[in-house]
């Protein structure tokens, strides 16, 4: 069994590349073949489940779409950026939207892609960036406090992410071993 310990960023983008994800298909198609896995036949206005990965390579080609809630958009960033920065009291964490770190990458790398073609987009690209180091930088601020404090309840260790969940783990584990040898007793 793997530990949250020994999950790293890359290994759960990985898991995130191949969760489900629900489309709506734009067009009729027969068949599609993406990466020796085959799609179809899909029906236009229709919606289905499929991977991230197939799902991506399936919207690149305009065969559909992601379902409105799928992917994170900037509404989605402000609304977690509020509540993480003007509801939450000390350190009250919240729960973060499910996958939410892997689809923040994607929204800004997706936002970032458009910035060539859409001079308007650089504004959007701009507050989104703004907004995602204000949520990382606040919620960072109450894990490095929480995994330094002895006692924690585990709603808060429930409410972390598990990119958070390894982090806060990997920071006790340096504080534990820290505090242990400055307190260890010197032998003479």
């Amino acid at each position: 069994m793997v530990t949250v310990l020994s999950l790293t960023i890359d290994d759960l983008d990985f898991d995130y590349e191949n969760s489900s994800v629900h489309v709506i298909a734009i067009t009729n198609l027969q068949e599609a073949g993406v990466a020796e896995t085959f799609v179809g036949p899909l029906e236009e206005g229709k919606e289905y489940e499929m991977r991230y990965w197939v799902a991506a390579e399936l919207v690149k080609s305009g065969y559909v779409r992601f379902r409105e809630d799928e992917p994170l958009a900037f509404i989605a960033l402000n609304k977690v950026h509020w509540r993480e920065t003007k509801l939450q009291q000390g350190l009250q964490i919240s729960a973060l939207p499910d996958q939410f770190y892997p689809k923040l990458r994607r929204y800004l790398s997706a936002v970032r892609d458009k910035l060539s073609a859409e001079p308007s987009a650089a504004n959007e690209y701009v507050q989104a960036t703004r907004l995602a180091n204000d949520i990382i930088n606040c919620r960072l601020k109450k894990i490095v406090s929480l995994a330094a404090t002895p006692t924690r309840s585990a709603a808060v260790l429930q409410a972390l992410s598990k990119e958070e969940q390894t982090l806060f783990e990997n920071i006790r584990s340096t504080v534990a071993e820290w505090e242990s040898r400055i307190l260890k007793a010197e032998n003479r």
